[in-house]
């Protein structure tokens, strides 16, 4: 169990994932980008997802009919995790900067400072949590309330 579902590893690796959801419940492959998908049935959780894809369910009779497949894209997802295989992930400065943190890290060299020492999934996350604002002035309070967060070199969802 991790996270409080189901959670299938090799080697230490995670592989798969069953969690539910209000609408569905489905199997979570964290190396999905890898999989083959001959039978088109992995879909990308949410846009920002790299790597992994999920099998969606709605019943327990889609599960039934689809159980061999299932199998053998579990079976793949073995083999990709023994040949030591990796996701190619973007890199941080390939996702969108918002204007106002730019313009925050321009004027507060110690902010960029502590910023730029964060570990690129912490950057990544603070940039999608900015981003993820429609308006401007909601993105200049999260940015705001994240300082402190940034100077401690932790994530936007952990807590110090």
């Amino acid at each position: 169990m991790k996270w409080g579902v189901p959670c299938y590893s090799l080697e230490g690796k995670n592989v798969v994932l069953i969690h539910g959801f209000k609408e569905y419940c489905a199997v979570l492959f964290f190396k999905g980008a890898l999989l083959k998908d001959p039978q088109d049935i992995l879909v990308v959780q949410t846009e920002n997802v790299q790597a992994a894809r999920q099998v969606r369910f709605t019943n327990v009779g889609q599960i039934r009919e689809i159980a061999a497949v299932l199998k053998s894209y579990i079976r793949e997802a073995m083999e990709v995790e023994k040949a030591g295989l990796t996701v190619s992930f973007k890199k941080t400065d390939e996702f969108a900067m918002p204007e106002e943190f730019q313009d925050k890290l321009d004027t507060d060299p110690a902010l960029k400072k502590a910023f730029e020492a964060l570990t690129p999934g912490r950057q990544r996350a603070y940039l999608l949590h900015f981003s993820s604002a429609k308006q401007s002035k909601t993105r200049e309070a999260r940015i705001e309330k994240s300082r402190q967060k940034i100077f401690d070199g932790i994530g936007p969802n952990e807590i110090n």
